[in-house]
């Protein structure tokens, strides 16, 4: 359906994987790290819409990505700087809102983003601390007795699975295959049953760490290891964790050389998800999957 701003009509399409080039390159304008293979990787688990101006150039993009039936992740909004304040992302959002029905929807909203969220029903949650940098010294971190670290395997998915829906409050058993495929893991074993994790992989210009997802334990040690561990093999590349500030990591992480370089505002429609107070997860996957 068309929508009429400022005399231009813009069109509003399903998003699909031809649009990937123009959908980088409008993510370049707005001065996002993404690579292509990071959108691909977006489009191959989310749906989502396009929105073209007359010409069939795209403007807009927003993405959704869904976890069982009861809950969906938003993201992947860009209107391109050309044509924002003309209601694109608004369009682009209800359109999603429609699609998804009575879901549980969360959302990470930018300042600019927030009051529109707000007029929508979303509620803030929490807020996410974003660090990113490329020199680092991470410490040695000791585990509790009886607890290491040792490589994930590939009987490990449906474990890690597990974990990853206990500590999101969402149902991550497509989600974990195909971020294996593309990371690298690191498990967390107390006496040989595996308790946590965290990943690393590509991501724009450097690498991401996350989820990672672990019991909590003083001073938050287990997710200290499991983060350094990936710092230590990585010294002097750039790596990026997005942590909710609840969790009390961002001044550990700017004291590791990772500088907090954003907030953004973690929000909810139809309620938050239920997730298990025995697991936390102290790093995003992404912001868009969260």
């Amino acid at each position: 359906m068309p929508d009429s701003n400022n005399n231009d009509v813009i069109e509003y399409r399903a998003f699909t994987l031809d649009d990937i080039p123009a959908a980088h390159a409008l993510s370049m304008s707005v001065k996002w790290r993404h690579r292509a293979e990071d959108w691909r990787f977006a489009a191959n688990i989310g749906t989502g819409f396009a929105a073209v101006d007359q010409s069939g150039a795209l403007v807009g993009t927003a993405l959704a990505f869904q976890f069982g039936s009861n809950a969906a992740t938003l993201g992947m909004f860009i209107v391109s700087p050309e044509h924002q304040r003309q209601g694109i992302g608004r369009g682009l959002l209800d359109r999603l809102i429609a699609k998804l029905g009575s879901r549980t929807l969360l959302i990470h909203a930018s300042n600019e983003g927030r009051p529109l969220c707000q007029q929508r029903g979303f509620t803030r949650i929490d807020t996410v601390h974003q660090h990113q940098g490329a020199a680092f010294q991470p410490p040695l971190v000791s585990l509790p007795p009886g607890e290491r670290l040792r490589p994930i395997g590939a009987r490990d998915t449906p474990r890690l699975a597990g974990l990853a829906s206990r500590a999101s409050g969402l149902d991550r058993a497509a989600l974990l295959p195909e971020l294996l495929a593309v990371a690298s893991g690191i498990a967390l074993d107390r006496d040989g049953e595996l308790i946590g994790f965290a990943l690393f992989r590509r991501f724009g210009d450097g690498h991401v760490i996350g989820p990672v997802i672990a019991p909590e334990s003083p001073g938050q040690s287990r997710a200290k290891a499991l983060i350094s561990y990936w710092l230590a093999l990585n010294a002097g590349m750039f790596v990026r964790v997005d942590t909710p500030l609840r969790y009390g990591l961002s001044s550990w992480l700017e004291g590791l050389g990772l500088p907090l370089v954003d907030t953004i505002e973690q929000m909810a429609q139809n309620g938050a998800p239920a997730t298990d107070a025995t697991l936390t997860q102290f790093a995003l996957t992404s912001q868009a999957v969260w």
